[in-house]
């Protein structure tokens, strides 16, 4: 199924959530002098215009980035990441997660990002073409069982499907276990999102059981608009960089006061 497409969804509370740990942990790896590798397997169009129809028919940034912008103070890395953006592509630009990591990253750092969908390849390729990006139209899946373990060896696989098929919430955790066996020293990194009907549950259940040491993190927020089903945003990563916990909790407390 190829009908996703993140623009209608660019920006929303779910992508502050996502982002925001993702540029986290990015700007703690490149602290160390030590190369490392950044992959994506469902890449999505890498830059998006918040006042584009498609983002403006569900108005999901309106009720995100346009609100949570002010939670971040000027040197949290996804504020620089959101600024640079801004500063390069103009005020209504949002970055995707191709584009967060690519300005967090050093230029030595590898970028492979995987999108199936055509139209978003092309889109994709054209966004990320000044940061080196290497972009394949193809899945995502297939893309990180190929890829790990990468090199360099140290790194952060970002897994953020659309969840339109809805096998993915059975097959996931037994796809996440055999990444982290190729690749056991590996940031492996899972959004999802939370319904109001919680599929998300056994998967994340079978998750902590596989990967007792893993961090995860969910938040809450009001539905975008009467009808929508997103309540949350949760993120499982394995082997998490040092102090996410903390960076997670403090991040709870803004989502809170959505409440």
């Amino acid at each position: 199924m190829l009908s996703y497409q993140h623009a209608y969804h660019a920006g929303n509370m779910a992508d502050v959530h996502k982002h925001a740990l993702l540029a986290w942990m990015l700007e703690y790896m490149t602290r160390k002098d030590k190369p490392l590798t950044y992959m994506e397997s469902h890449a999505g169009r890498g830059l998006y215009d918040t006042t584009d129809e498609m983002a403006t028919k569900t108005g999901e940034a309106a009720q995100g980035i346009a609100i949570a912008r002010k939670w971040f103070h000027a040197n949290h890395p996804y504020a620089q990441a959101l600024d640079k953006v801004t500063a390069e592509h103009g005020r209504n630009a949002y970055p995707g997660s191709p584009m967060v990591a690519a300005h967090v990253l050093r230029p030595s750092d590898p970028l492979f990002l995987s999108e199936l969908h055509p139209q978003e390849f092309g889109h994709l390729q054209q966004n990320m073409k000044p940061h080196s990006a290497i972009c394949q139209q193809r899945d995502g899946w297939e893309m990180a069982l190929s890829q790990c373990p990468p090199d360099p060896r140290r790194g952060l696989l970002l897994i953020d499907p659309s969840f339109e098929i809805k096998t993915d919430y059975e097959t996931i955790p037994d796809t996440i276990r055999k990444l982290n066996r190729k690749w056991p020293v590996g940031v492996i990194a899972l959004w999802y999102p939370i319904l109001t009907d919680g599929p998300h549950v056994p998967m994340v259940n079978d998750l902590k059981r596989n990967h007792p040491d893993a961090f995860s993190h969910e938040v809450s927020f009001p539905p975008a608009r009467i009808g929508h089903r997103m309540v949350g945003s949760g993120m499982f990563v394995i082997n998490p960089p040092f102090g996410l916990e903390d960076e997670g909790k403090w991040l709870s407390t803004r989502f809170a006061n959505l409440e």
